[in-house]
Protein backbone atom coordinates (compact mmCIF):
# COMPACT_ATOMS: atom_id res chain seq x y z
CA UNK A 1 0.00 0.00 0.00
CA UNK A 2 1.17 3.54 -0.65
CA UNK A 3 2.09 5.97 2.06
CA UNK A 4 -0.44 8.72 2.63
CA UNK A 5 -0.13 12.07 4.36
CA UNK A 6 -2.17 12.50 7.51
CA UNK A 7 -2.91 15.40 9.82
CA UNK A 8 -3.04 14.57 13.50
CA UNK A 9 -4.63 16.74 16.16
CA UNK A 10 -3.89 15.47 19.63
CA UNK A 11 -4.95 16.76 23.02
CA UNK A 12 -2.15 16.21 25.49
CA UNK A 13 -2.38 16.25 29.27
CA UNK A 14 -1.44 19.86 30.16
CA UNK A 15 0.05 18.98 33.54
CA UNK A 16 2.41 16.38 32.07
CA UNK A 17 3.27 18.68 29.18
CA UNK A 18 4.11 21.53 31.57
CA UNK A 19 6.54 19.28 33.48
CA UNK A 20 8.27 17.82 30.39
CA UNK A 21 7.36 19.62 27.13
CA UNK A 22 9.98 18.00 24.92
CA UNK A 23 9.44 14.52 26.33
CA UNK A 24 5.67 14.45 25.93
CA UNK A 25 5.67 16.03 22.47
CA UNK A 26 8.46 13.76 21.22
CA UNK A 27 6.35 10.73 22.15
CA UNK A 28 4.04 11.54 19.26
CA UNK A 29 6.92 11.71 16.78
CA UNK A 30 8.44 8.52 18.18
CA UNK A 31 5.15 6.63 17.78
CA UNK A 32 4.97 7.61 14.12
CA UNK A 33 8.64 6.90 13.37
CA UNK A 34 8.50 3.56 15.21
CA UNK A 35 5.84 2.44 12.73
CA UNK A 36 7.93 3.49 9.74
CA UNK A 37 6.35 6.90 9.22
CA UNK A 38 7.96 10.24 8.46
CA UNK A 39 7.06 13.33 10.48
CA UNK A 40 6.71 16.37 8.20
CA UNK A 41 5.70 19.00 10.78
CA UNK A 42 5.03 18.68 14.49
CA UNK A 43 4.25 21.67 16.68
CA UNK A 44 2.28 23.11 19.56
CA UNK A 45 -1.11 24.40 18.41
CA UNK A 46 -2.44 25.93 21.64
CA UNK A 47 -3.16 25.36 25.30
CA UNK A 48 -6.67 26.16 26.38
CA UNK A 49 -9.61 25.27 28.54
CA UNK A 50 -11.54 22.22 27.36
CA UNK A 51 -15.24 22.38 26.54
CA UNK A 52 -15.83 19.62 29.09
CA UNK A 53 -13.53 17.77 31.51
CA UNK A 54 -11.64 14.79 30.10
CA UNK A 55 -10.28 12.37 32.69
CA UNK A 56 -10.74 15.08 35.32
CA UNK A 57 -8.64 17.59 33.34
CA UNK A 58 -10.06 21.01 32.51
CA UNK A 59 -7.17 22.23 30.34
CA UNK A 60 -5.58 20.59 27.34
CA UNK A 61 -2.53 21.12 25.16
CA UNK A 62 -3.37 20.82 21.47
CA UNK A 63 -0.59 19.35 19.33
CA UNK A 64 -0.67 19.48 15.52
CA UNK A 65 1.35 17.09 13.39
CA UNK A 66 1.56 16.20 9.72
CA UNK A 67 3.12 12.88 8.82
CA UNK A 68 3.49 10.35 6.02
CA UNK A 69 2.82 6.70 6.85
CA UNK A 70 1.61 3.52 5.20
CA UNK A 71 -2.18 3.37 5.51
CA UNK A 72 -1.99 -0.20 6.85
CA UNK A 73 -0.07 1.09 9.89
CA UNK A 74 -2.84 3.49 10.95
CA UNK A 75 -4.61 0.79 12.97
CA UNK A 76 -1.43 0.23 14.96
CA UNK A 77 -0.99 3.98 15.45
CA UNK A 78 -4.56 4.34 16.71
CA UNK A 79 -3.99 1.47 19.16
CA UNK A 80 -0.72 3.01 20.40
CA UNK A 81 -2.45 6.35 20.95
CA UNK A 82 -5.36 4.70 22.77
CA UNK A 83 -3.09 3.08 25.35
CA UNK A 84 -0.89 6.16 25.84
CA UNK A 85 -1.85 7.87 29.12
CA UNK A 86 -0.39 11.23 28.03
CA UNK A 87 -2.88 11.58 25.14
CA UNK A 88 -6.40 12.51 26.20
CA UNK A 89 -7.91 12.61 22.69
CA UNK A 90 -6.66 12.34 19.12
CA UNK A 91 -7.90 12.56 15.56
CA UNK A 92 -6.14 11.63 12.32
CA UNK A 93 -7.31 12.88 8.92
CA UNK A 94 -6.02 11.70 5.55
CA UNK A 95 -5.38 14.59 3.15
CA UNK A 96 -5.56 14.80 -0.60
CA UNK A 97 -2.02 14.72 -2.05
CA UNK A 98 -2.71 17.83 -4.13
CA UNK A 99 -3.00 20.11 -1.09
CA UNK A 100 -0.39 18.51 1.19
CA UNK A 101 2.47 20.86 0.30
CA UNK A 102 0.38 23.93 1.05
CA UNK A 103 -0.86 22.55 4.38
CA UNK A 104 2.60 21.48 5.53
CA UNK A 105 4.22 24.79 4.59
CA UNK A 106 1.45 26.70 6.37
CA UNK A 107 1.73 24.54 9.51
CA UNK A 108 5.51 24.94 9.49
CA UNK A 109 5.21 28.72 9.25
CA UNK A 110 6.93 29.02 5.86
CA UNK A 111 5.38 32.16 4.42
CA UNK A 112 7.72 32.41 1.43
CA UNK A 113 6.58 29.17 -0.16
CA UNK A 114 2.88 29.94 0.02
CA UNK A 115 1.17 31.28 -3.10
CA UNK A 116 -0.80 34.50 -2.93
CA UNK A 117 -3.99 34.22 -0.89
CA UNK A 118 -6.34 34.60 -3.89
CA UNK A 119 -4.43 31.98 -5.89
CA UNK A 120 -4.40 29.60 -2.93
CA UNK A 121 -8.15 30.03 -2.39
CA UNK A 122 -8.82 29.38 -6.06
CA UNK A 123 -6.58 26.31 -6.04
CA UNK A 124 -8.23 24.89 -2.91
CA UNK A 125 -11.68 25.54 -4.38
CA UNK A 126 -10.73 23.66 -7.54
CA UNK A 127 -9.45 20.70 -5.55
CA UNK A 128 -12.58 20.62 -3.39
CA UNK A 129 -14.79 20.67 -6.50
CA UNK A 130 -12.76 17.87 -8.11
CA UNK A 131 -12.97 15.70 -4.99
CA UNK A 132 -16.70 16.36 -4.64
CA UNK A 133 -17.37 15.48 -8.27
CA UNK A 134 -15.29 12.29 -8.02
CA UNK A 135 -17.24 11.27 -4.88
CA UNK A 136 -20.53 11.91 -6.70
CA UNK A 137 -19.33 9.77 -9.59
CA UNK A 138 -18.40 6.95 -7.20
CA UNK A 139 -21.82 7.18 -5.54
CA UNK A 140 -23.69 6.96 -8.85
CA UNK A 141 -21.52 4.01 -9.95
CA UNK A 142 -22.28 2.17 -6.72
CA UNK A 143 -26.02 2.54 -7.26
Amino acid sequence: MAANVYEGMLILDSNKYARDPSGISSQVDQLIEKLGGEVLVSRLWSEQKLAYPINGQRKGTYWLTYFRIDSLKMTELNYACNINDDLMRFLFIKHDPRIVDMLVSHAGGDEAEEPEAEDADAEVSEVVEEVASSKEAETTEAE
